[in-house]
């Protein structure tokens, strides 16, 4: 494992988890839910932070590696995973939606490595319409988090429309993902 920036961000990513779900463990003495909210927020947002800079240091210093092309969605997964299921505990997401996000990672990250072992990895690179789906759910993940009211606006409104939006792109990009597969399904089947 090359011990360069990128990967080093990336394992950050993966450290941060323990982090942002004890937050929701502290005593409320210590912490209150608003601050934890804000807290937990904020740790996301670093992650998310980290999940964009790795990928752009990683070409911009010519420091990619297959390891780090392995880790790098492993804990993005993770992160979005911890997330959705903090969210969940909170009654903040639907866990239908939660199941729906989660299960398709898990499927298209299976289909990826598969694919990859035939010699087929292009055929299901990652597409502009996975990286709006990204958006969309880590800015939706962002503000149910967050939890409260920025000016005048009730994040939780919009968080809401966006993991709903989030959760159907999700569904459209592993349809996307599968028909760009099955050619290659059918012909090792």
């Amino acid at each position: 494992m090359p011990l360069n920036i990128p990967n080093l961000l990336t394992w950050l990513r993966i450290v941060l988890i323990p982090l942002f779900v004890g937050i929701y463990y502290v005593p409320g003495d210590w912490l209150s839910l608003r601050d934890a909210n804000l807290t937990a927020a904020a740790v996301f947002a670093v992650a998310s932070v980290t999940d964009w800079l790795d990928g752009y240091l990683a070409r911009r210093l010519r420091q990619t590696s297959p390891f780090g092309a392995f880790l790098d969605p492993v804990a993005d997964k993770l992160m979005v995973a911890a997330a959705l299921i903090v969210l969940v505990y909170l009654k903040r997401v639907d866990p239908m939606v939660s199941l729906i996000i989660i299960g398709r990672e898990i499927a298209i990250s299976a289909l990826r490595e598969w694919m990859a072992k035939i010699g087929q990895s292009r055929s299901v690179a990652v597409s502009f319409l996975g990286k709006v789906k990204t958006t969309a759910q880590m800015a939706a993940i962002l503000l149910l988090l967050y939890h409260g009211t920025i000016f005048t606006w009730e994040t939780e409104w919009m968080g809401t429309m966006l993991i709903y939006a989030a959760a159907v792109l999700t569904l459209w990009s592993m349809v996307y993902y599968l028909r760009m597969a099955w050619p290659q399904v059918l012909k090792h089947s």
